[in-house]
């Protein structure tokens, strides 16, 4: 037991630590060839904005040859656009960005990390606020984060169905279900039925065990060198909330409505006026939850990424191996937060659902 708990946590800190080293490695990419502290800094500011864009291909790491060349670490994902017809390409075309894409006589180019009709030149019109002018296809393609949750998908799926299977032949899993049963356990007796109930929790813990898993390993390879940053994408949040809000809203019972738009025991003039507030507030639930999620999860990227940075404007020996120390440091601290935002974004629904099909019995005065 001792040898696997080492083992484990030996595992872990490698991990941290080659995050760290890969960023530094990045970064010192970044700063080769530029001279003087506000270079580097504004540097460091791109570096950080793009390292939380989605792009359309899956770019590990890239580096810089001896002659100047840079060189990049990954594979191509299909460009799907709708343009007059449906257009698939590989998005290798844009040679990350850098070059126009031509696919039957249509030229397209990427700017600011989205894709736009132009010509053979790759010229984008732009107006005084730097927003392209050029024509926009419909964007349908498979990026980084797109391909990130197609293969967390098939992973919750075979493993799951793996633990399912050994408990028609055993009482207790084997294998990764070992881990996987007591968070299953633990989300089913302390979220799903003290907020839901032993008679209606039932219906909801697939939804629950889904989205806890999907929020806990997307934010734990974020926390890897694979620079993969789904959570902090808001459109991905945003999906979440709204799935918890239709759940909540179209499995309510005739209670939960009442309480909306006709409160039991309230003088009539009071409910008039408080009917439109409560409804305003089932919408600030499933807000709530997307910005909290979004928030946390880029906030913690934007800091450590901020305090990597620091050991290359500072420059010494000292500066630089306190900002590495607490880049660590935070990466542990990341640890936590990754399974707290799973944890607090499965309880609020489970909250959610429970005052949505919960029985009251009261006197209307």
């Amino acid at each position: 037991m001792l040898k696997e708990f080492l083992l484990k946590h030996f595992l872990l800190l490698s991990i941290l630590s080659s995050f760290t080293v890969v960023a530094q490695e990045e970064l010192r990419n970044l700063d080769s060839g530029h001279e003087g502290d506000e270079d580097v800094k504004t540097e460091i500011k791109e570096y950080i904005n793009h390292h939380l864009l989605d792009s359309h291909d899956f770019s590990l790491t890239s580096y810089t040859t001896e002659s100047g060349e840079h060189k990049y670490v990954g594979f191509p994902l299909p460009v799907i656009l709708w343009d007059n017809g449906l257009k698939v390409f590989s998005s290798s075309k844009f040679h990350h960005g850098e070059t126009v894409a031509e696919h039957n006589g249509n030229f397209y180019a990427m700017h600011h990390n989205k894709i736009y009709k132009t010509d053979a030149s790759g010229t984008i019109n732009l107006d005084g606020h730097d927003h392209a002018l050029n024509e926009k296809p419909l964007d349908f393609s498979i990026t980084k984060n797109v391909f990130t949750i197609f293969i967390i998908g098939l992973l919750m799926f075979f493993m799951f169905s793996r633990m399912a299977k050994t408990y028609k032949t055993s009482a207790l899993p084997k294998g990764v279900g070992r881990a996987l049963e007591p968070i299953i356990l633990y989300i089913r007796d302390d979220i799903a039925i003290p907020n839901i109930g032993k008679k209606k929790y039932k219906r909801y813990m697939p939804y629950l065990l889904t989205v806890f898993f999907f929020i806990w390993i997307i934010n734990l390879l974020g926390l890897t060198p694979l620079g993969i940053n789904v959570t902090n994408n808001i459109a991905v949040t945003l999906a979440l909330a709204l799935i918890t809000y239709f759940l909540t809203t179209f499995t309510a019972n005739k209670n939960y409505w009442g309480h909306i738009f006709w409160m039991p025991g309230v003088p009539i003039p009071m409910r008039i006026i408080l009917a439109p507030i409560e409804l305003l507030g089932t919408l600030i639930k499933p807000f709530s939850l997307m910005i909290r999620l979004y928030a946390n999860i880029t906030a913690g990227h934007i800091v450590l990424m901020s305090i990597i940075g620091l050991m290359f404007i500072f420059k010494n020996w000292l500066g630089s191996s306190l900002s590495f120390g607490l880049a660590f440091a935070l990466s542990l601290l990341e640890l936590l937060v990754a399974a707290l935002q799973a944890y607090i974004f499965t309880m609020l629904s489970a909250l959610y659902f429970g005052s949505a099909v919960e029985d009251h019995h009261h006197d209307d005065h």
